[in-house]
């Protein structure tokens, strides 16, 4: 059975549209132009475009990746939220060096940043939490995030535990282990498909802090 689904999978092969993507489609400055890719998925509906994959290493250099969720991009770089003692909080606080994906198949796009990651400021921290729902600030408060646990009967206690604590309380405070990275780039490339699998590849590597240079890769 493993070896059918094997060869099976190697014939799920399909060909990009040609659709194509030149450096001159492109913005200069990177971030500008994931912008208008990011509104592009949003505009045809795709769910959840602001989804990414993380990318971080441990002290052994082995890798982990895992999907967040992108709240805030704008000149300065990519800003995502977490708890800080989970495992990608604690990977990119001992080693900030990180990389994002954005995979939008349907529109036969991705782009990558590799990058370095910081915390964002308190009050922006602060400013974020405030606007979660209150579901999700209570979860914030409830879940041990990448700890081991018995049972999901722990968790849903800890999340009755916390409702039961703040039932009084119009406002929920920001955990103090649960805060937002800025991931600040400098490298960025669009990947646009293509058929006979020669995908377009544009490559935005910094120079300085609004200066970038622009090249294409061989697919």
């Amino acid at each position: 059975m493993t070896s059918e689904l094997s060869r099976d999978i190697a014939s799920w092969r399909r060909e990009y549209s040609d659709q194509g993507l030149s450096e001159a489609d492109l913005a200069d400055n990177p971030i500008s132009a994931f912008v208008e890719w990011l509104s592009a998925a949003r505009a045809v509906g795709l769910h959840e475009p602001n989804a990414l994959v993380v990318s971080t290493v441990n002290p052994e250099g082995a890798p982990s990746s895992r999907m967040v969720l992108l709240k805030t991009v704008d000149a300065r770089g990519f800003v995502f939220y977490t708890n800080f003692d989970s495992r990608k909080g604690r990977e990119l606080l001992a080693n900030p060096a990180c990389a994002l994906l954005f995979p939008w198949h349907p529109l036969e796009r991705q782009v990558r940043v590799e990058g370095v990651a910081a915390r964002v400021n308190e009050v922006e921290a602060d400013a974020y939490f405030a606007a979660r729902p209150r579901g999700s600030q209570l979860g914030a408060w409830a879940s041990p995030q990448s700890e081991v646990v018995a049972d999901i009967d722990f968790l849903r206690e800890r999340y009755a535990t916390e409702s039961d604590r703040f039932a009084g309380s119009d406002v929920i405070p920001r955990p103090p282990q649960w805060s937002g990275f800025l991931v600040r780039p400098h490298l960025m490339e669009f990947w646009q498909g293509r058929p006979g699998r020669m995908h377009d590849r544009i490559q935005f590597s910094r120079l300085g802090d609004d200066n970038w240079h622009k090249e294409r890769l061989a697919p």
